[in-house]
């Protein structure tokens, strides 16, 4: 059924099933067929759900384009969720997509993926009066995101992008990418998409910077691990930061004291995945040594957001949502999951929880990031 509160014919459709129902491909394309839709994008847990039902919808839907990948958990109608499928639906009568896969992470070529995007965006060239955005779905065990994003922005410094990092869980073992019939590792997928509908970003966090400082003194950049801070062990001296005894050091406490670094006018975060087992600390977005990091320490993790949400032009018929795994953790502690989700479903909100968010042409962690699919002007 359409997202409570939608109110315009063509705006996207979302439909939500369990991961493992026999009978869920056909749920869905019994709801999605009813839209023609340009473009479906899904995303799930576990990851082994995902192959069967995109090779149900590609043949089903031949002439739809398919996107999406495997999640940290879900974002459905009603708010978080697991072990979920979420598919949205585009229609064609208000949308047009296109798909270009950029292979080989591991030896970045850069060059390539540039060439690539300029052709297939030059292929895709469409009204100028349409707002056109770009979907990034990336490896989120690969570690490339700021190199694909500086490289979407090179190609394409005109489109505004978007997107997550594919999760799986918290097992951080595999995830998997979906670009049409292919269903794989080691990839990122974007998406290139036309409406005539208008769209406007939305970023929240709910951190700020503490007076405590920190300088990377060793690390190992290329597996973004941290070695050293202030010429110690690096888990044994955040743990001094922190005041929380190393040993008792969880993903949960990680989330609610962020390393912080310092870009501009603005903070960013450089999220903890884990302690290693040499006592180092591995992140979820690039370090190096030499870094200043600032602690951060996490506000009200919903104050804030429903004015965000206010200050957009109109409701939103949808708002795909890319939100950090370790706000979902920090929520999820501090007892206010069913608040959040309620104000996803208050405003349309659906998508997945990432292992990373990109947007403004920058990798970043623990933060919400989302594109509204606005109503025109004038409509009730």
């Amino acid at each position: 059924m359409m997202p409570d509160g939608a109110g315009y014919p063509y705006g996207p459709l979302t439909v939500q099933i369990d991961a493992g129902d026999p009978a869920g491909a056909q749920h869905l394309l019994d709801q999605l067929g009813a839209i023609d839709p340009a473009l479906v994008i899904l995303f799930g847990s576990p990851r082994e759900a995902l192959a069967p039902l995109a090779a149900a919808l590609r043949q089903a839907l031949p002439d739809c384009r398919l996107a999406g990948c495997s999640s940290a958990g879900e974002i459905g109608p009603q708010g978080y969720c697991n072990g979920k499928v979420v598919a949205i639906g585009f229609p064609r009568a208000t949308f047009r997509a296109e798909i270009e896969v950029l292979r080989d992470l591991a030896h970045i070529p850069v060059s390539q993926w540039m060439a690539q995007l300029r052709r297939r965006h030059a292929d895709f060239a469409g009204d100028r009066d349409r707002a056109q955005f770009g979907l990034l779905f990336s490896d989120g065990l690969a570690g490339k995101e700021e190199v694909l994003t500086a490289t979407i922005e090179a190609a394409l410094p005109a489109m505004p992008v978007l997107g997550g990092s594919a999760g799986d869980a918290l097992e951080f073992t595999r995830t998997c990418l979906i670009a049409d019939d292919e269903v794989a590792s080691d990839i990122a997928v974007f998406v290139m998409v036309e409406t005539v509908l208008p769209v406007s970003e939305v970023t929240f966090a709910h951190f700020s910077p503490t007076q405590t400082r920190a300088v990377v003194t060793a690390a190992i950049p290329e597996q973004r691990i941290i070695l050293e801070l202030n010429a110690e062990p690096a888990a044994e001296e955040y743990a001094r930061l922190t005041g929380i005894p190393e040993a008792a050091l969880t993903p949960t406490d990680f989330a609610r004291h962020p390393l912080l670094l310092r870009m501009g006018r603005r903070h960013h975060v450089r999220a903890i995945r884990a302690r290693t087992d040499c006592g180092g600390l591995s992140l979820m977005s690039a370090i190096d040594v030499g870094t200043v990091l600032t602690l951060g320490r996490a506000e009200d993790l919903t104050h804030g957001f429903a004015g965000a949400m206010e200050a957009l032009p109109r409701r939103p018929l949808m708002v795909l949502g890319f939100d950090c795994i370790l706000r979902r953790l920090a929520l999820e502690r501090a007892g206010l999951l069913d608040a959040m989700s309620d104000l996803f479903a208050r405003y349309n909100i659906v998508g997945f929880n990432t292992y990373g968010e990109q947007h403004s042409a920058m990798h970043v962690n623990q933060t919400f990031v989302g594109l509204a699919v606005l109503p025109p002007p004038g409509s009730p």
